[in-house]
């Protein structure tokens, strides 16, 4: 009897510690739940519900009707998608032909990383006031090109009164600036934690560099590739502070932007609930692609079911 006594306590004592030992972890993590629980997820449901709350306090659709009967959404919504894809693909490019070049390790290529990510230590209300000094009638770019001779001094290009795709392109051209250094310390990282032996190896089997960097190089990056281009992604859906910058409210619409503009409450009340709903949207949207890369690029398993 006593020793059958003592071994069920015993296997009460062990059991009660494998239970306080699965409970560790939660625990630790028990801090951050609650904080995200207060200060995100509360907030997050909140505005879900103001959105559909009128002026009067009623439940309705209104706020989400305004938006798809206003012209400039739809307007918004083409240019953010025309910025995501062309920006997004371009610095992608140039960003992994930079870390390439500086994984080199060729002479000066920590001077010259050092400078290349000088832009995406700076705010963008810095960027936004550089550039749109930069290029007004009377900024420093046309004072520089007319230093080369390449326009006289009557001939002052109004970069900011283009039209619309012109606009489009400079907004791209001045994101991609501050925007390429972020992605290329991302790939960077990347490239300098490849085990060179496997590009020895490549080489050894009689590989060219493209081959190596198609078959090698790059398949090993994948998880790299795909956290550089989500976050970027990300962040290009949210672009509109140098927009607002260099053309204000509206010249150039994009999703953000038309949060911002109809956020503001002093303006209104109603435009207050309609920039709810815009928010609202604009979280969708940004949820809605990155689980649908996450998705092209096998990151939920689909590759590893294939092996």
């Amino acid at each position: 009897m006593e020793n059958g006594t003592h071994m069920r306590l015993m296997r009460l004592t062990l059991g009660s510690a494998e239970n306080r030992k699965r409970l560790v972890p939660y625990l630790l993590i028990a801090p951050a739940i609650i904080y995200y629980a207060v200060f995100w997820l509360y907030p997050v449901l909140d505005a879900v519900r103001l959105s559909f709350q009128t002026v009067s306090g009623e439940y309705s659709t209104y706020n989400y009707r305004y938006i798809f009967r206003d012209p400039t959404f739809y307007r918004a919504l083409f240019n953010t998608g025309f910025i995501v894809v062309l920006s997004v693909s371009i610095e992608f490019v140039a960003a992994f032909a930079v870390a390439l070049l500086i994984n080199t390790k060729f002479r000066g290529s920590g001077a010259f990383l050092f400078l290349a990510i000088i832009p995406m230590a700076l705010p963008a209300v810095a960027v936004g006031a550089i550039w749109s000094s930069g290029f007004a009638t009377y900024g420093w770019m046309n004072s520089f090109l007319y230093y080369l001779r390449l326009i006289d001094e009557g001939g002052k290009i109004p970069f900011l009164a283009a039209g619309d795709l012109q606009s489009m392109i400079l907004i791209i051209i001045i994101d991609a600036w501050q925007v390429i250094p972020f992605m290329m310390i991302i790939l960077l990282a990347g490239m300098q934690n490849m085990e060179e032996e496997l590009k020895e190896a490549g080489y050894i089997f009689g590989g060219t560099k493209l081959q190596v960097l198609g078959r090698i190089t790059i398949p090993i990056l994948k998880p790299t590739i795909t956290t550089a281009l989500i976050l970027r992604i990300i962040s290009a859906i949210q672009i509109w502070l140098i927009i607002v910058m260099l053309y204000g409210f509206r010249r150039i619409p994009v999703l953000l932007e038309e949060v911002v503009y109809f956020a503001d409450e002093s303006k209104s009340v109603e435009f207050f609930r309609i920039g709810l709903a815009y928010s609202v949207l604009v979280a969708f949207v940004v949820s809605i692609v990155a689980v649908l890369y996450l998705k092209a690029s096998g990151a939920f398993g689909g590759d590893a079911d294939n092996e």
